[in-house]
């Protein structure tokens, strides 16, 4: 098949849908992405990428055209809002001129679903089927994440998420949970199928280095956060978490592996409180992080107390699953709950810091036989449900079903 991947991130910022991509490309298929020039998390253009250039790559057998974009900078409100709608424009523009017949096209939306617009487009001058992947609900993680809260902006976004899903033929989402938002916005049940996050393969291939890195990690019970640091993973509730262990005297620390647009602030704040059981070692390619992870007792799983996060179950979960690692969490919903289902770890509310402080010292008091037994358990429950050649799979037959039959059926 000749698939179009719509996208705004793409390698080598780190996305699920790079490890897709490749995967459909092993698998033979010819595989276009359709991207901006890569910036996120820090908000300026990778090394040798500027808003011109390069406009063409080729990565891992993935074709990759990339567009003009304005890198989002300290993710403030306007300049984030640039970012999203320059990506728009300049794929717009650029399908306006693509001459190329695809047989599916696929979107990858996570934030923002604005993505979907350049398939839409596509649509008007080519008789193609659309699946839309859906890792961010829109618009409640806008109200969520952000100090947008006007009615009148809501139910814009609203009624432009309402279009967008009307013209997808089939919509994937992450979270089972997120089937109520999609129906209550008009999409049919049929079109709706379940995908879920999965590990990158080089979890799931478990080749560690276990002396790499040691020297990084404190002494003590480390208990370690990776990915992006931003508002969703509420650092105030992590910070006072930090305060309690430390009127605790425990010995658990907390490791801060990634960047984003709190990690400054949760910096300074440490300082401040001259906190010292909180270690930030920054940005790693993803090819390290298994070899970073190995050496840690407990993998940290946070999301703030929003009714959207609670429908979200973040990658980390599987990672950790998959890295037999046991998982202390703070947060609602589906997150928590496959976390309990898996008897992988210790869950409390999110935003309970004091909760979450108990847990991570009695998570500190475990027998290493008994961590162990814990992290048996989730890799077990991360084979039966998150597998990722499975669901991988399971996406290339719909897409597949979507090239020869012309429409996707029920």
């Amino acid at each position: 098949m000749k698939i179009l991947i719509i996208s705004q991130y793409f390698w080598p910022e780190n996305f699920k849908v790079n490890d897709l991509a490749e995967c459909l490309a092993e698998k033979g298929h010819f595989v276009n992405v359709l991207t901006g020039q890569p910036n996120y998390p820090q908000g300026k253009f990778y090394t040798g990428y500027s808003f011109f250039a390069p406009r063409n790559e080729v990565h891992k057998g993935v074709k990759i055209r990339r567009v003009p974009i304005i890198p989002r900078g300290k993710a403030g409100g306007i300049r984030l809002a640039a970012n999203y709608f320059s990506f728009v424009i300049s794929s717009c523009f650029y399908i306006l001129f693509q001459h190329k017949k695809y047989d599916a096209v696929f979107v990858f939306a996570t934030s923002p679903i604005t993505v979907a617009f350049p398939s839409i487009v596509y649509q008007k001058f080519h008789r193609v089927n659309t699946l839309l992947w859906v890792l961010d609900l829109w618009p409640e993680s806008v109200s969520a994440a952000s100090s947008v809260r006007a009615e009148w902006i809501l139910r814009l976004l609203s009624k432009m998420v309402k279009y967008i899903y009307s013209r997808m033929d089939k919509i994937l989402i992450s979270s089972k949970t997120f089937r109520a938002s999609l129906e209550a916005k008009g999409v049919p049940s049929q079109k709706i199928y379940y995908a879920p996050n999965w590990a990158e393969e080089l979890y799931e291939k478990g080749t560690i280095d276990k002396n790499k890195y040691q020297s990084l990690l404190p002494d003590g019970f480390k208990v370690m956060f990776t990915g992006n640091i931003g508002e969703a993973q509420d650092c105030e509730a992590l910070l006072a978490t930090a305060k309690h262990l430390t009127s605790m005297k425990s010995n658990v620390q907390l490791v801060m592996v990634g960047d984003g647009r709190k990690r400054t602030w949760f910096e300074e704040e440490v300082k401040k409180n001259c906190l010292s059981n909180v270690h930030f070692l920054g940005r790693f390619p993803i090819d390290e992080m298994p070899h970073i992870i190995a050496h840690t007792d407990v993998v940290l799983v946070s999301l703030k107390d929003e009714p959207i996060f609670a429908l979200t179950a973040p990658t980390r979960i599987q990672t950790a699953l998959v890295s037999a690692k046991p998982i202390a969490a703070m947060l609602n919903g589906e997150g928590a709950a496959i976390v309990n289902e898996a008897g992988a770890g210790l869950t409390c509310p999110a935003g309970d810091a004091i909760a979450f402080a108990q847990n991570l010292q009695t998570l500190s008091q475990y027998s290493a036989a008994q961590l162990n037994e814990m992290g048996m358990r989730g890799k077990q429950y991360y084979e039966a449900n998150f597998q990722r050649e499975k669901i991988i799979v399971e996406i290339e037959n719909l897409l597949s079903a979507a090239f020869k039959k012309g429409t996707i059926e029920a």
